[in-house]
């Protein structure tokens, strides 16, 4: 029993007592259920103590509600009171709660180099346009919360609020993690399909590949590709050239 006393996530506590993470994070708002908050939407519980706290009578009958209801699809609302997990990415695609692990360094190099280059090129374009990267929260459609590694808002666009990105940006780059690749290949692809996000690209840093597509009559269509060395020349963003052995190697393989 002395495990039943550790400090435990708010996962593994849904684990143990056969309840969704949705149901344990309303009872911690509603105060049904003693926790532990170690910092800013950071709560861990002791498994004994929630046990006791759900013998009451009021609490189980709203927990046998909770356990017949129908998981519901998750919104904006629900992703802000998600507790933070320090190691750990939250996104919601089409409703449902995604969490995988913060990105490697690998990732962050490619993901800081292009960037450079972006900025650099729109901002001699679109000077009213911007460059962002994760974290920042983009909202498209109704159920739908992601952080793309990098996005650009052209000048023309007003999707900006005090709090997230409201609607699809111009272009979305996603860089592949071994975590992640089928999640953006696959859902978030359909996701930003759906919202008419016009330009997805794809980094892979494992395969040195880049993949541009582009949105054409309701799907994506690759318009542009390139691996290990190639020069990468987008056919919608004139003059953009992108010498790919910059992501992957640096300033100092290419003076060599």
């Amino acid at each position: 029993m002395a495990a039943n006393k550790e400090l435990i996530t708010a996962q593994a506590l849904a684990e143990a007592l056969d309840l969704s993470v949705e149901t344990i994070w309303r009872f911690t708002r509603e105060n049904k259920i003693p926790c532990v908050e170690l910092g800013t939407r950071q709560y861990r519980y002791k498994l004994d103590d929630v046990i006791k706290s759900l013998s009451s009578t009021t609490v189980k009958e709203n927990a046998a509600q909770y356990e017949i209801k129908p998981a519901k699809k998750l919104t904006y609302q629900d992703y802000l009171e998600i507790p933070d997990e320090p190691g750990y990415r939250f996104e919601i695609l089409d409703g449902m709660l995604i969490k995988e692990p913060s990105p490697n360094y690998i990732h962050q190099r490619v993901s800081r180099r292009l960037q450079r280059i972006l900025e650099d090129y729109f901002w001699m374009v679109d000077p009213e346009g911007e460059i962002f990267d994760a974290p920042l929260d983009v909202t498209l459609l109704d159920f739908n919360v992601v952080q793309p590694d990098l996005f650009y808002i052209s000048g023309e666009q007003n999707i900006l609020t005090d709090t997230r990105i409201d609607g699809p940006p111009a272009l979305v780059v996603e860089v592949l993690s071994p975590s992640n690749g089928r999640k953006d290949r696959l859902q978030k692809m359909r996701v930003y399909q759906e919202a008419q996000v016009q330009h997805y690209w794809l980094i892979d840093p494992q395969e040195k590949t880049l993949e541009c597509l582009a949105w054409r009559d309701g799907v994506y269509a690759l318009v542009a590709s390139g691996m290990e060395d190639d020069v990468v020349e987008h056919p919608n963003f004139a003059g953009l050239s992108i010498a790919l052995k910059a992501l992957w190697y640096g300033n100092q393989k290419l003076e060599s």
